[in-house]
């Protein structure tokens, strides 16, 4: 299990993965933040990254909030994150 601290920036013009500054990774989402699409996003870029199906993403802190605290299941991980 891989656990991440994640800053959200919904209503971006590109979703990307911006920075890892202390220890927390900063993204950038498309979808706004409203009725859950900018987390759906998030969990699709990060499954994506780290190539693992979307279900294995879990928010587990911050569903609300900007800041949130991410768990993979990525017991056969094949590429750490950028």
């Amino acid at each position: 299990m891989i656990r991440l601290t994640v800053r959200v920036i919904p209503n971006a013009s590109k979703t990307a993965i911006v920075s890892n500054t202390d220890g927390m990774l900063v993204v950038k989402i498309q979808q706004p933040a409203q009725d859950g699409k900018a987390n759906d996003g998030l969990l699709r870029l990060i499954a994506k990254e780290f190539k693992v199906a979307k279900s294995r993403v879990k928010i587990v802190h911050g569903h609300r909030s900007r800041e949130k605290i991410l768990e993979i299941d990525a017991n056969d991980l094949q590429k750490p994150l950028v």
